[in-house]
């Protein structure tokens, strides 16, 4: 079932709608067409009580003007690069750069502060198909580039998202999304107690402004080991140096053999107290692991008003390695004529009884 809701207008008066999808076993979750943003996901707890497991706002405003791209589809290219230059075929592109000397999440308007259209498909598994046209040289990215992005709720509980893309000229692209997650709710406090474990084997180390270096490090022995279960904050330790640049994790972990043809399982979260369990199926090589540390906002408290803490939500961004464009050896983020960007993550929700 999808319910459709007005949220409010922005500029010369454009109205932008939420859409609530809910399946047979009363899960919901919560779309704006602004941004594209997963504003609420309800799933139920070891005892049956529904809960929303992701932080949002209650206005449009908000997601307009807030930092943090909460709960947004991040493109064309999410996560940094650096100093906002790249070259393709020997020619030089400048994005905007919005985060100090650097490019985050798209640029100056990326596609987390677009309205996008939306087509609803009811039925057991209901469906919203989203999609957006990016200019040529939108942002300093060369081509036009055409994006479709599909959420689905699936009946076992699954959020789905798909995502396409095809461009008239040679381009780059990574897109994600950039949902805040606590498995407790969102209001419940620190998410040092999660339980987390990845199959990741390495990890990409930064400088200060959280780019590359261009090294790919073996998670062995370090805080970023997450192949067996362990709680995010057992290694939370700020005198490591990678931890100290970023405030907590703000890494992107690279899974074990890359890139799959198909979805597979990558990551398993626990929250204790709920006994609620999170497994995230992807067939991309690496994901941004963010434990929210620049959630500190007072202006824009999330739902309810309920103030923003640090390290009270964490994302987990399906992506390709940032910077790639300016690394040897890191993922391939250019995409040509004739050929389709696809990218697939799915959120399994379950309990442990």
């Amino acid at each position: 079932m999808i319910t459709k809701h007005f949220f409010g207008t922005i500029d010369a008066g454009q109205e932008v709608y939420t859409y609530t999808l809910k399946n047979a076993n009363g899960m919901t979750v919560r779309i704006c067409e602004f941004g594209g943003a997963i504003m609420e996901i309800k799933v139920p707890d070891r005892w049956g009580r529904h809960s929303d497991v992701v932080g949002g706002f209650d206005s449009l405003r908000d997601y307009v003007l807030a930092d943090g791209y909460i709960g947004a589809l991040i493109g064309r290219v999410g996560n940094r690069i650096g100093k906002g230059k790249y070259t393709l075929d020997g020619v030089e592109y400048s994005a905007y750069c919005n985060d100090g000397e650097n490019t985050l999440h798209g640029g100056k308007v990326g596609f987390s502060h677009k309205i996008w259209n939306v087509k609803c498909v009811d039925g057991d598994e209901p469906k919203l198909i989203l999609t957006l046209t990016s200019p040529d040289g939108e942002e300093g990215y060369p081509g036009t580039l055409n994006v479709t992005v599909t959420y689905a709720l699936l009946a076992s509980n699954a959020l789905s998202i798909h995502y396409e893309a095809t461009t008239d000229k040679k381009t780059i692209v990574n897109l994600t999304n950039h949902a805040y997650f606590n498995l407790g709710g969102y209001a419940s406090g620190k998410i040092f107690d999660h339980v987390l474990q990845m199959d990741a084997d390495r990890y990409l180390p930064t400088d200060k402004g959280l780019i590359p270096t261009g090294e790919i490090r073996a998670v062995d022995g370090t805080p970023f080991d997450f192949r067996e279960p362990k709680t995010i904050g057992r290694d939370f330790d700020k005198s490591n140096e990678d931890i100290a640049i970023a405030g907590g994790f703000d890494h992107c972990f690279c899974f074990t053999g890359g890139e799959t043809k198909e979805p597979v399982l990558r990551i398993e979260v626990y929250e204790p107290n709920s006994g609620r369990i999170m497994q995230v199926y992807t067939d991309q090589p690496a994901v941004q692991f963010y434990s929210g540390n620049f959630l500190n906002s007072e202006e824009f408290p999330l739902k309810g008003g309920y103030p923003q803490n640090t390290q009270s939500l964490f994302c987990l961004e399906t992506q390709k390695m940032p910077d790639s464009i300016n690394h040897a050896g890191f993922d391939n983020v250019v995409l040509n004529p004739g050929e389709t960007y696809s990218h697939t993550a799915i959120y399994q929700f379950s309990v442990k009884k």
